[in-house]
């Protein structure tokens, strides 16, 4: 396993159509659809940066910006934006397209944890992230500060149970 990889190792673009039984009866999709899609893209990105199995471990920030409606093309665009030694923080950005208009739209942004496991199924150590352009560097810094967030969370979670 090497022990650095690049952002565009590991980068997924899904594409999907938005078909009726993927609506609601306003004609826009389900918020439990996309989930679904934005943990798929992301596992895949977990996967192919780490090269194992891996498991959703913590979900941040999924915000619904704008409809996707009955007939729309959406594009699920996931990338790794920081890694620890075991996990792995990828970004979500959602666009809708309009396949008549060719309008499209950001619709959707997730940020979702994975931790890599080994054959035995404990937490494993993953390659490193080696980020080269500015917005890659700008991802990074802002990943390490979200996973410091999410501990002091836990931190104040555990406290308050005791």
């Amino acid at each position: 396993m090497p022990a650095i990889k690049k952002v565009s190792d590991s980068s997924v673009t899904m594409r999907q159509l938005v078909m009726p039984n993927d609506t609601n009866p306003h004609n826009t999709i389900f918020g439990g659809t996309v989930m679904s899609w934005i943990d798929m893209a992301a596992a895949m990105v977990a996967e192919r940066h780490s090269n194992k199995n891996v498991v959703t471990v913590h979900v941040d920030d999924i915000t619904f910006l704008s409809p996707i409606r009955v007939g729309d093309h959406v594009c699920v665009k996931a990338q790794v934006n920081y890694v620890g030694k075991t996990s792995i923080l990828i970004g979500v950005k959602v666009i809708a397209e309009n396949p008549q208009s060719g309008d499209s739209r950001h619709t959707t942004s997730a940020y979702l944890t994975f931790v890599a496991l080994n054959d035995v199924g404990r937490p494993t150590e993953v390659p490193g992230l080696e980020v080269i352009t500015e917005e890659e560097k700008r991802r990074f810094s802002e990943g390490a500060l979200r996973v410091e967030q999410q501990k002091e969370k836990a931190v104040k979670k555990a406290k308050a149970k005791s």
